[in-house]
């Protein structure tokens, strides 16, 4: 396979048709290697369009199979639209392989992720060790309902679905600060960016429907009771 030729039909046949447009963006894919993050018995499709599997020792990572790295042209669209600014601070929940956190790196000042599996915190460090990266600091916790250690940040990337916002994650925002996430439940999901517009008050920006995996442990509304 010629990596360099599927890189480049990625990005024009997928990523800029899905309204990344964003030349910054589209540059930056052609620097994070997207293939370096894909499990190596998925390798060659590194730059389909499509949730690639997240393997340690040749099985699913999560128990019920779950845990996948998100579409190219998702990743793309939720970096392009968060437009992150290299003195902002930012946080990622569900680390995954560090794709993400590694394109967010590139953005931000500083990035902290947040990994529930022992195993996919290892190789995501790994991951970022072999791309150079050096201010991303991986953290092994939960951090479906926010994160306090990171303190009030720029952006955050939620890289899972959620059938709800935690109100934590929002609180964690400065002001000015956003969010992106996928809300709902398969088969209906959206993409938005959340914006905190004061102390008490935030803004909802809906981009596309899709349908991802689901965050481990992601908080859900509480059960009507008769």
């Amino acid at each position: 396979m010629n990596i360099e030729q599927a890189r480049f039909n990625m990005i024009e046949q997928q990523i800029r048709t899905w309204e990344v447009l964003d030349q910054s963006v589209l540059d930056l894919l052609s620097v994070v290697k997207r293939e370096e993050f894909v499990p190596a018995a998925y390798r060659a499709l590194a730059f389909v369009d499509m949730e690639i599997p997240l393997l340690i020792d040749g099985k699913d990572s999560g128990a019920d199979g779950e845990e996948r790295m998100l579409a190219p042209k998702v990743e793309a669209r939720l970096l392009q639209e968060l437009n992150v600014q290299r003195q902002e601070s930012a946080l990622e929940i569900g680390t995954g392989s560090g794709y993400m956190a590694a394109l967010l790196a590139h953005k931000a000042q500083r990035v902290t992720t947040v990994e529930i599996q022992t195993q996919l915190k290892a190789l995501a460090e790994s991951n970022l060790t072999k791309a150079g990266i050096r201010n991303v600091k991986v953290k092994l916790g939960d951090g479906a309902s926010g994160w306090s250690a990171a303190g009030e940040v720029d952006v955050i990337v939620i890289s899972g679905s959620v059938p709800m916002l935690a109100e934590n994650l929002l609180k964690q925002l400065k002001i000015g600060g956003r969010l992106a996430a996928i809300v709902g439940d398969a088969p209906v999901m959206t993409a938005q960016i959340i914006t905190r517009v004061s102390a008490t008050a935030w803004e909802t920006v809906k981009l596309f429907e899709t349908c991802v995996k689901p965050l481990s442990n992601a908080p859900h509304p509480p059960r009507f009771k008769f």
